[in-house]
């Protein structure tokens, strides 16, 4: 089963987030299988590539809560 949700980036205490469809068995920091977009909590920058989000949500990926939140 494929995921969108938030891969963990940054240095500590700096955190960096980008949002990417991956496989549900793969671990927080594991290779995905596309990079939707990015969330920079420090300054609320956010971009996220919105047609390749609903083409993955088209093939029966599940948005987690915290991308749901993010949209």
């Amino acid at each position: 089963m494929v995921k969108i949700r938030l891969a963990r980036g940054g240095s500590k205490n700096r955190p960096f987030y980008r949002v990417v469809a991956i496989s549900s068995t793969r671990r927080r920091g594991g290779e995905p299988l596309e990079i939707l977009g990015f969330w920079n909590p420090a300054n609320n920058e956010k971009k996220i590539d919105k047609k390749a989000l609903e083409a993955w949500v088209l093939k029966g990926a599940q948005v987690s809560d915290a991308v749901k939140d993010l949209l």
